[in-house]
């Protein structure tokens, strides 16, 4: 009995925790797509761009499907757990047997068609450093994405400060955005390369990485 209770503790916190991240990623989802149009005001500057880069303004919804599926785990798991309900017991089982399947397909399609990532990824940073070099200084719209997302991921450009050489703003004045140094230096050349703040890719990167481990621990602890 002791064991049984222990049991129905632990399954009712963790997928707690999960029902309060999916209602946060739904959350963020709604957020996505009731704002896409920033988004696709972002990608008209990239020139040559991959037009498969267009379906970046669907994230939302993918977002929004993760977070419902995410808050039906979290939600069967807990009233499962809590009234002993075999129903919503076997159903999350089915759930979350799903999810499993879908991983392990996902990952089966990632492994053969890893050389098409890279290079579609590869094409996105190129293209991507390109409008931030021709146009970054000049074009409002661009000028203040990028400010905005710096500031906020606390990164520099897409790969890194290389990205500004020769863009309007370094070349009138021989400056890197404030977000390249540390916070109250001027930004020149000396200061970005002796800083070397990570790129906003990478931050991006590292973030979903950490998120997926998170999540991945979670799902063991259950």
């Amino acid at each position: 009995m002791c064991c049984k209770g222990l049991l129905k503790i632990i399954m009712f916190i963790f997928n707690g925790a999960i029902f309060v991240v999916g209602a946060a990623i739904l959350g963020v989802g709604i957020w996505v797509t009731v704002d896409a149009g920033s988004l696709l005001g972002f990608l008209e500057h990239i020139e040559d761009a991959p037009p498969e880069l267009a379906q970046l303004a669907n994230v939302g919804y993918v977002l929004i499907g993760i977070g419902v599926v995410l808050t039906a785990i979290g939600f069967l798991g807990c009233c499962g757990a809590a009234k002993e309900s075999r129903c919503m017991l076997l159903t999350f089982f089915i759930i979350v047997l799903i999810i499993f399947i879908a991983e392990v397909a996902a990952a089966v399609v990632i492994l053969v068609f890893q050389p098409l990532v890279d290079k579609l990824l590869q094409d996105i940073g190129q293209s991507v450093a390109k409008s931030i070099q021709e146009k970054y200084g000049e074009d409002d719209g661009l000028t203040t994405f990028w400010n905005t997302t710096m500031d906020k991921l606390e990164c520099c450009g897409y790969n890194n400060y290389t990205d500004f050489s020769g863009s309007p703003l370094n070349a009138l004045t021989r400056l890197y955005p404030p977000e390249c140094c540390a916070e109250g230096k001027t930004c020149a050349y000396a200061e970005a390369l002796a800083d070397d703040v990570p790129g906003c890719f990478q931050k991006l990167v590292a973030a979903m990485v950490v998120s997926m481990i998170l999540y991945k621990n979670a799902g063991k602890n259950r």
